[in-house]
């Protein structure tokens, strides 16, 4: 059988599409064309508490990776360390900017004394500790590239963990953050597996 598109007028005369809207079935069931009637009463999810505490949360996380990439160029001349560093500034820079127009856009408040990366906050997964901050900062060449990747890892498992914790709140059902989040699940996956790879170069 052939699907077919159809559009039908709205009262302002503007043709509305009523495109088939497919129900995906469960593992091993065939999915489902919703009647048109059965499409309407879809209800579109909107963000719950458990999405703007994510977000608040991860702009403080991703702003102690940034305090961590800062001393890249002042302790290391490794040009693959360097690359990383700055590939991690660019997105992490670019996601703290999606996530707070996120929050804006719902007229959620950013946080007047955010994390600057030290101290508080360290509660969230992979968050480093003030101890760790400051071996990192105090360590120079190889002992900190190695520091580095091993302290970056933890940060970035940290990130994954509270993806989870999202959706185990029930959180992240909205398009725009279930988006974002899945974004950053894979992308900071990817960067633990180079990392880990990096580490296993060092140590051969």
């Amino acid at each position: 059988m052939l699907a077919l598109g159809l559009t039908a007028c709205t009262v302002g005369g503007e043709p509305a599409s009523t495109d088939p809207v497919v129900q995906l079935g469960a593992p091993g069931q065939p999915n489902r064309t919703l009647t048109p009637e059965e499409a309407a009463e879809l209800e579109v999810p909107e963000h719950v508490d458990a999405d703007v505490t994510f977000m608040l949360d991860m702009i403080d996380h991703h702003s102690q990776a940034l305090v961590m990439t800062g001393y890249v160029k002042a302790r290391t001349d490794d040009r693959d360390i360097r690359l990383l560093a700055e590939r991690m500034e660019v997105s992490q820079e670019d996601e703290i900017d999606q996530m707070a127009r996120w929050l804006q856009d719902r007229a959620q408040p950013l946080r007047e004394n955010g994390h600057d990366g030290h101290g508080a906050g360290h509660e969230m997964p992979g968050m480093l500790t003030e101890e760790q901050l400051a071996k990192l900062e105090a360590a120079k060449g190889d002992a900190f590239d190695t520091l580095f990747l091993e302290y970056m890892i933890q940060h970035h498992e940290g990130a994954l963990q509270m993806v989870q914790d999202l959706y185990k709140a029930g959180g992240g059902q909205e398009a725009s953050i279930g988006q974002f989040a899945s974004h950053v699940e894979g992308d900071q996956g990817i960067e633990i597996a180079r990392m880990q790879s990096m580490l296993a170069e060092r140590a051969s």
